[in-house]
């Protein structure tokens, strides 16, 4: 057996084994994932925004409720937030290749990102609800 079909064999086994990239038509359980992740972490943003603004005065308490709707939609943050991120953290950790190969990890990577912005708008709103009572 020469080196050079000693060096060859290991390439060719290295091609094989590299993931297809999935087709755009496909839904690929990644690519779910991270579309659940994205939507609650966009869900917890909404929420943790409007708390935020509503605790600032910025939007009117509506019906006499007082800080009803502000402090369920911070908490509803809180908790829609960080599982949004937990969604994306496992759909980033399991995908098999990178970026652009249809296995969600970069819908994972904004998941992230916007389930930390969800929960920190959240965490702001319930903070200030706990100052002004």
């Amino acid at each position: 057996m020469s080196v050079r079909s000693m060096l060859a064999e290991p390439a060719a086994a290295i091609v094989s084994v590299q993931p297809v990239a999935a087709s755009v038509q496909t839904m690929s359980a990644g690519r779910i994932g991270a579309i659940v992740g994205g939507l609650l972490g966009l869900t917890a943003v909404v929420l943790g925004g409007m708390a935020l603004a509503r605790s600032s005065g910025r939007i009117g308490t509506g019906s006499g409720t007082g800080t009803g709707f502000g402090r369920r939609g911070a908490v509803a943050a809180l908790v829609a937030g960080p599982i949004g991120m937990a969604i994306g953290a496992l759909v980033a950790a399991t995908a098999d290749a990178g970026i652009g190969t249809g296995n969600g990890r970069g819908g994972a990577y904004v998941a992230l990102v916007v389930g930390l912005i969800g929960t920190v708008l959240g965490g702001s709103a319930l903070a200030r609800y706990r100052r002004t009572g």
